[in-house]
């Protein structure tokens, strides 16, 4: 698996997406799943840029890899900020209009719904947050 470590901070995005998703034109991914994987990306790396820390830059490791049959892409993010579980929280109602939802929460459901796995855990002191999608 590559690892890229770096600040988390939004400046760093650009080097962030192309990390993960270096490569692909290589093995073919088509163009709406490449989106797909660059925006569970960026949605994951700003929020651990944005609150992780108390909005203060911190150290992020990530980690990427393609393998398998079928060949599955899995990105790990690795930060030492404030313990949180995204997939505790709950579910956006999407069938409400955009005036009756409440802010907050709709990038990690777009996330959980565009990748084939989420898993997160909370080990010696680090939030890690693992996606995977299966490379059609």
């Amino acid at each position: 698996m590559r690892e890229l470590r770096t600040e988390a901070k939004s400046e760093n995005l650009d080097t962030v997406l192309e990390f993960t998703t270096d490569g692909f034109d290589v093995i073919g991914v088509s163009p709406a799943l490449r989106m797909k994987m660059e925006v569970a990306v960026e949605e994951i790396f700003v929020n651990i840029a944005s609150y992780a820390y108390g909005g203060k830059p911190g150290p992020v490791v990530i980690k990427t890899d393609v393998s398998g049959e079928p060949s599955t892409w899995k990105t790990v993010f690795i930060d030492e900020g404030i313990e949180y579980n995204p997939l505790k929280k709950p579910d956006p109602d999407i069938s409400l209009s955009v005036e009756e939802r409440a802010v907050g929460g709709l990038g990690i459901y777009m996330v959980k719904k565009s990748m084939d796995s989420m898993e997160y855990e909370y080990t010696d002191g680090k939030n890690i947050l693992t996606i995977t999608k299966i490379l059609e």
